[in-house]
């Protein structure tokens, strides 16, 4: 560092690296190439501590000889020259076949069963804190950072959970939900107490050129949006044509593969004339239809989670239920509800109103109704044959 870290950093820093290894301790970073990242990297080093910087390659360039055009081709190369810049070391660590097999194939089966996956957070649990975390292990590194707006607590035990970023606009817990506990005692998030705008800041002060890089909105692997080219081109028969029909099961339209749509979809189904919108109220794979109706069609209180992880007090979720604030969506203000356990590490959440959009494939993660925003756990979203019937 150029300048000494303002107290509000130093602060910040204190809080996430807790319980801090020694002076001089080797740390990993995962580096994407990002101002995020970057600026993780640059603030540990600034330390005291031994930065090792790890990038992950994911999945093969377009074409042959095409990784200069290739958006994940550039990001490595920006993590290369920041890595260079601050004077550290950097491993690129080939993740393509637990990528593949972890993420890409539950994504393409996920919408073959009419959901609506969330590849990111498999991503995390499976890759960027499966294979990356060994890899720091393997370099015997104290921990592995990450650029995530997030916050990693520890309780009167000593035990790691979750909390949201300081950062409610960029918070990035909703995508963590999954990962161990002991997961989280190898991660540290030192921008989990701080803004966006803080972040680029240091990164300016720095001279670091990926200062003002945009930040990607799209799948890492899906850069140009189009999901359903991805799940054709692994599966050319997930496109079947069929129909469009009304809760009532009338026919009024015809689709091109329930893969091109998502619950609460309202443009592209290519039905006009109505008096009011319609909306995707509900895909039927085995039917192959895509179910429409009005937006109160789409209200749900109850719905249910599979492959529940727990991270609040105690061992698991309450027996007798527990109320909290809910997410469906990452984007999505979170709505009061109650969680109860189900059999076979399942849940049931009952909201207290009907909420619009509930997806099979997403997760439903629910936080504390403190002001710490603790994460208490999620799961995902199951398909449920009663839903909005």
């Amino acid at each position: 560092m150029t300048a000494p870290l303002s107290a509000e950093i130093e602060a910040a820093m204190a809080t996430a690296l807790a319980p801090r290894p020694a002076p001089g301790s080797r740390v990993a970073v995962a580096m994407s190439g990002g101002v995020d990242s970057s600026v993780t990297a640059a603030l540990l080093a600034a330390q005291g501590f031994e930065v090792v910087g790890l990038t992950l390659t994911l999945f093969d360039p377009p074409a042959a000889g095409a990784d200069d055009g290739c958006a994940a081709g550039r990001h490595r190369e920006d993590a290369r020259r920041v890595a260079e810049r601050l004077g550290i070391a950097h491993h690129v660590i080939d993740a393509r076949e637990t990528f593949a097999r972890q993420v890409v194939e539950p994504f393409v089966a996920s919408y073959r069963r009419g959901e609506t996956p969330l590849p990111c957070a498999l991503c995390n649990r499976a890759v960027k804190f499966g294979d990356l975390l060994e890899a720091a292990e393997r370099l015997g590194c104290a921990f592995l950072a990450t650029g995530h707006y997030a916050r990693r607590t520890l309780d009167a035990e000593g035990r790691p959970g979750l909390a949201r970023g300081a950062d409610a606009g960029k918070d990035q817990s909703y995508f963590l939900f999954a990962l161990s506990r002991r997961q989280l005692a190898r991660l540290r998030f030192p921008l989990g107490g701080l803004d966006k705008a803080a972040t680029r800041e240091v990164a300016r002060e720095l001279g670091l050129a990926v200062a003002d890089k945009p930040e990607s909105q799209d799948i890492c692997f899906i850069p140009d949006g189009d999901y359903a080219a991805v799940v054709k081109a692994h599966d050319p028969g997930a496109a079947r044509p069929g129909p469009i029909v009304d809760t009532e099961g009338r026919e009024v339209g015809r689709h091109q593969g329930i893969i091109h749509y998502t619950i609460g979809q309202r443009r592209g189904l290519g039905i006009g004339g109505r008096a009011e919108p319609l909306y995707v109220v509900r895909l039927e794979p085995e039917a192959n239809r895509v179910v429409v109706g009005p937006q109160a069609a789409l209200g749900r209180r109850r719905f249910e989670l599979d492959a529940v992880n727990w991270l609040g007090p105690g061992e698991a979720l309450p027996a007798r239920g527990l109320a909290c604030r809910v997410k469906t969506r990452n984007a999505q203000a979170p709505f009061a509800a109650t969680v109860s356990p189900l059999p076979d590490g399942r849940a049931e959440v009952l909201a207290e109103a009907p909420v619009i959009g509930v997806a099979p494939g997403q997760a439903g993660v629910f936080y504390g109704p403190e002001a710490d925003g603790a994460l208490l756990g999620g799961g995902w979203i199951s398909r449920d044959p009663g839903a909005n019937r």
